[in-house]
């Protein structure tokens, strides 16, 4: 068999577990992931290199009606990752009904020349009889190529969708290193680390109006070279002997309220968030990690052209 490469969007409603589905198909944590609805913001690419193809994945934010400039740019990002790909996953969890989200997906996807998958996640939270039904239904609604019910967080049937996704990819060579397991820069990663982190730790609608800046990034102690992130570069911090990472981030929020709920009483909040997001950081890099963080005000910057592009959200207005 040729070897095979390709690129394969995932597409759904929020909070349908594509971020989910990408970590545990790669094997290591590169998107964040939540109960939150319109965790992923960016486009986010994940590698998956085997002996016969590399899978590169792309993670999307959910389809959803934008509120402001920041969910305008995430719906944009949303469609652009429909374009120049070779396979597309629609996912799909059963319980929800067939709403207007969903016929907007439909209409998006009937006017692309692209083979799309109906993936089904998380099976393992109904009867059988009720994901049979939940399955004709979609299958009424357009042709899929394929079919597969899945659990990303169980890893059921997953292994069928890569045998599947490959079957449908190209012939050609890979993209990427074989090394590699992503194309986000390291300060990237972080920013998101610390902004799941903030989701988890705090309430209501205070996580949708956060962004994390990653203010600097420096080396102390005993220099050692590095690769790109890698599958080699996920190990245990406790291993790492020389340099550690001071690394200074900013969490933005737009009311002094938030400011106040992001910090909490004497600090609880900050420092719940700070030792949480330490953990994944030192784990991805392989180092003690000292991680500080400040919180500013910035009103109404999910609004601010500006603040949206300062803060890393720039392909939307770069058009």
């Amino acid at each position: 068999m040729s070897y095979r490469s390709g690129f394969v969007t995932l597409l759904g409603r929020p909070n349908v577990g594509k971020s989910t589905l990408v970590n545990g198909l790669v094997g290591q944590k590169i998107a964040i992931t939540s109960h939150k609805p319109q965790t992923t913001r960016n486009c986010i690419q994940a590698i998956l290199t085997l002996d016969e193809a590399q899978i590169i994945f792309l993670d999307t934010p959910g389809m959803h009606a934008p509120k402001n400039r920041l969910s305008e740019y995430m719906v944009k990002i949303a469609h652009q990752s429909l374009s120049d790909v070779d396979l597309i996953l629609w996912l799909v969890q059963p319980g929800d009904f067939f709403g207007s989200g969903d016929a907007y997906i439909v209409e998006q996807l009937r006017n692309i020349n692209i083979p799309v998958f109906l993936v089904v996640n998380k099976i393992d939270t109904v009867k059988k009889e009720e994901l049979y039904s939940f399955i004709d239904d979609f299958r009424q609604r357009m042709d899929f190529a394929e079919i597969i019910p899945i659990s990303a967080l169980k890893n059921k049937n997953t292994d069928k969708l890569i045998s599947c996704v490959i079957d449908y990819l190209p012939e050609g060579q890979p993209y990427f290193d074989e090394d590699m397991i992503t194309d986000q820069p390291e300060r990237q990663l972080i920013a998101e680390f610390i902004r799941e982190k903030a989701i988890y730790a705090l309430k209501d609608e205070i996580p949708h109006g956060i962004a994390v800046v990653i203010e600097s990034m420096k080396k102390r102690g005993k220099n050692v070279e590095r690769k790109t992130l890698s599958t080699t570069d996920y190990k245990s911090a406790n291993s790492g002997k020389g340099y550690i990472f001071d690394i200074n981030a900013t969490i933005i929020c737009e009311r002094d309220s938030h400011k106040r709920i992001v910090i909490g009483k004497s600090g609880e909040n900050l420092k719940k968030i700070g030792t949480g997001a330490r953990f994944e950081i030192e784990r991805m890099l392989g180092r003690k990690v000292n991680l500080q963080l400040w919180v500013k005000v910035k009103s109404d910057w999910r609004d601010s052209e500006y603040l949206l592009k300062d803060f890393g959200y720039r392909p939307y207005f770069h058009e």
